[in-house]
């Protein structure tokens, strides 16, 4: 079975240093799905989810939508690169953003998105409001299931919407 994720972490104080860095990227490059979670909430019931993301380019993060009221989503980029897409809910793309470092994208409830990771070892903070559920996250019927060549060729469409020319 595929790591999704690392254990929740424990203690009252969470440091993200460079040997969590490369613990992170590390399980991402050796991941099938080439990202991984590392959640720094304690536990899954709370309130506040956060989550560190560690990405490979070739990541398949099919849009989605977070459909609870209460359920915005904040993205800040760490290191690396993402390209952030909003859809409208029959697929069409709205905007595109670029994300670097210090880069931060919040979105409300209700917005169909996604993201690729367009350079190497690529962390993402992912924050919002939990507890995480099956209810907290409706996936478009318009975009492939993880794994497969459909998957890999809308990724692959949709990074190239961010290529330099």
């Amino acid at each position: 079975m595929t790591k999704l994720a690392f254990p929740n972490v424990s203690g009252d104080v969470f440091v993200l240093d460079e040997a969590a860095l490369e613990e992170g990227f590390t399980a991402s490059r050796k991941s099938p799905r080439k990202r991984i979670i590392l959640p720094i909430h304690r536990a899954q019931g709370d309130l506040v989810q956060r989550m560190l993301n560690f990405f490979q380019p070739g990541t398949y993060v099919r849009p989605h939508i977070h459909p609870n009221e209460s359920a915005s989503e904040t993205i800040f980029v760490i290191r690396g690169k993402i390209g952030f897409l909003i859809f409208d809910e029959h697929g069409e793309i709205q905007s595109t953003h670029l994300l670097e470092p210090g880069g931060l994208i919040d979105i409300v409830p209700g917005v169909w998105h996604g993201m690729v990771a367009l350079e190497a070892d690529t962390v993402i903070l992912e924050t919002k409001r939990g507890p995480y559920d099956d209810t907290d996250k409706h996936f478009a019927a318009w975009a492939p299931e993880e794994g497969g060549p459909a998957a890999e060729e809308l990724t692959g469409r949709f990074e190239s919407l961010f290529a330099a020319g």
